[in-house]
């Protein structure tokens, strides 16, 4: 007698999407720590170093150059979610690290989108995130 997977999910959710590691960015950022800028120049499609970006101008409070940093990491993040056979929703997993650069980005936005006013778009980033990866919004203070 077969013996029934307890943890497999009947309603057919999408695997988890796992974007690849962007390894000279990502060393790039570790080594120049105080210069994102230079790193998103160089590697503009790295959503970590636009999420380092909003992080920093939020900290700054400049929430309207936060929300611009954090679109452009989430729409890079867009991308690369698509050609990594995401199909516009399952889980994006905290824990694999490349995905950190897009769920910063997206909780960045949510977090611009409050600050200036645009109420709509914070819920739906932050209900995107808390779909996206639980223990992001957690890790995140979402």
């Amino acid at each position: 007698m077969d013996r029934m997977d307890l943890h497999k999910n009947l309603l057919g959710e999408p695997p988890s999407t796992r974007l690849p590691d962007h390894t000279e960015a990502r060393e790039a950022l570790a080594a120049s720590p105080d210069d994102p800028a230079a790193v998103a120049a160089r590697f503009p499609t790295y959503s970590a170093a636009w999420a380092t970006l909003a992080e920093r101008a939020f900290a700054a409070g400049d929430p309207v150059a936060t929300y611009a940093y954090a679109r452009t990491g989430y729409h890079r993040g867009l991308d690369q979610l698509r050609r990594s056979g995401w199909k516009g929703h399952g889980p994006v997993p905290w824990e694999h690290e490349p995905n950190r650069g897009f769920l910063r980005s997206l909780h960045m936005l949510a977090t611009a989108a409050d600050a200036i006013g645009e109420k709509e778009e914070a819920e739906r980033c932050s209900t995107f995130l808390r779909d996206s990866s639980a223990t992001a919004a957690d890790e995140l203070g979402a």
